[in-house]
């Protein structure tokens, strides 16, 4: 039988005593030991640890009526800051947080960069966001890149939209700000987002329409990615044979047509406008508009057929939609519900995204979170509340 070394056991303990903290949000040294199965003198020794290092702090007594009063612990979020960065088709957005994703920061850039001029912009945007941060034990442990495409290992493999594939964000960025870089693609940081702040269950789906469309896969509380990282491509699954040509090589993929790049160029073209917005698409469906409501009843139509296909797949518990069309629109989620034809979907709640605009970013904190502490996932109480610079 393998067995490790009592360094190994001892940051296997660290990590498991950290994780109940999160977790429980306070709790006395007593409680830790119970719940941990460790010694109390273990206990004691790491939280002894995990104070020298700043990274827990003592916040008063436990209310009890019998003997003395123990001392609570909790998880010090303010010990360092994280930097996460949605790196979109159009816009740029960039948060800060606390190591519990709270006392956020937000500020969105637009992105007209190609592939040449991406880089210093994003090394701009770091300084800009991080100058202001107030001093702390740690500093800014990481920043992860959120990517409309497919990533492995933190490389950058195919963005069907923009011209950032194998481009050097991490070492770049690493190199000049002596920081962890990371990155992941879109979906996958949605899904980490809305499950470590919203949606506690083991199984869970998120589908993220924006550029294209992606789902972030959640089995038994790991995030599941595949043999290379191309888990998820949800947008090009065919459902149109012989359909609409997209930049992956296919043809007929869902996000040509249910998308909200796809819808909104749709409607450009029904009005011969150069291009469309989703707040012109909003304008025009309030003032029932008989395009974009063909429009939108597509979006539901195509969007049920893939629901149907993921309930068959994977059976998950709940599938989160995040969508500017279910944000307008909050109707349209029952509209999907009620074209299911799959008889499982009665196991499976389908509901909106709690987080919306903040999951990407929410998701990629979560990422730099757990590798600052070296936890395996992470479930905080509440969402956070984002302010905009």
């Amino acid at each position: 039988m393998r067995t490790g070394s009592k360094e190994l056991i001892r940051d296997i303990n660290i990590h498991l005593i950290l994780e109940i903290i999160l977790r429980e949000g306070k709790i006395s040294r007593a409680a830790l030991s119970k719940k941990s199965g460790l010694t109390k003198a273990t206990v004691s020794a790491i939280v002894s640890e995990l104070l020298e290092k700043k990274l827990v702090i003592e916040v008063g007594s436990d209310d009890t009526s019998l003997g003395r009063k123990p001392i609570l612990l909790t998880f010090n979020a303010s010990c360092g800051h994280v930097l996460s960065i949605d790196l979109n088709v159009d816009t740029i957005s960039a948060m800060t947080s606390n190591l519990l994703g709270e006392n956020c920061r937000l500020k969105q850039y637009p992105n007209t960069a190609g592939r040449d001029t991406i880089l210093p912009l994003l090394s701009s945007i770091v300084r800009e966001m991080t100058a202001p941060l107030p001093p702390s034990p740690w500093g800014v442990i990481g920043i992860c890149l959120g990517i409309h495409g497919m990533v492995w290992k933190n490389e950058v493999l195919f963005t069907p939209y923009t011209s950032y594939a194998e481009l050097p964000f991490r070492e770049t960025l690493e190199a000049e700000f002596h920081i962890p870089v990371f990155l992941d693609n879109e979906a996958n940081l949605s899904v980490l987002g809305e499950h470590a702040f919203y949606y506690h269950v083991p199984n869970l789906i998120g589908v993220s329409v924006h550029s294209g469309i992606g789902i972030g896969v959640i089995i038994d509380n790991t995030l599941y990615t595949g043999a290379n990282g191309s888990a998820g491509e949800f947008g090009h699954t065919i459902i149109e044979p012989n359909g609409r040509p997209c930049p992956c090589g296919n043809l007929g993929c869902l996000e040509q047509y249910a998308s909200e790049r796809a819808i909104l160029r749709q409607y450009a073209d029904r009005l011969s406008l150069e291009k469309a917005d989703i707040d012109a698409f909003v304008a025009a469906c309030g003032r029932q508009d008989p395009d974009a409501f063909q429009l939108l009843d597509e979006f539901v139509q195509y969007m049920a057929v893939g629901i149907n296909n993921l309930l068959n797949t994977f059976n998950p518990d709940i599938i989160v939609i995040n969508s500017s069309f279910t944000t307008y629109f909050p109707e349209v989620l029952q509209s999907i519900q009620d074209r299911l034809r799959n008889r499982m979907r009665s196991y499976c709640r389908l509901v909106p995204s709690g987080l919306q605009d903040t999951s990407i970013l929410l998701g990629a904190a979560c990422v730099c979170i757990r590798n600052f502490l070296g936890v395996s996932h992470l479930n905080f109480p509440h969402r956070s509340q984002i302010s905009e610079m």
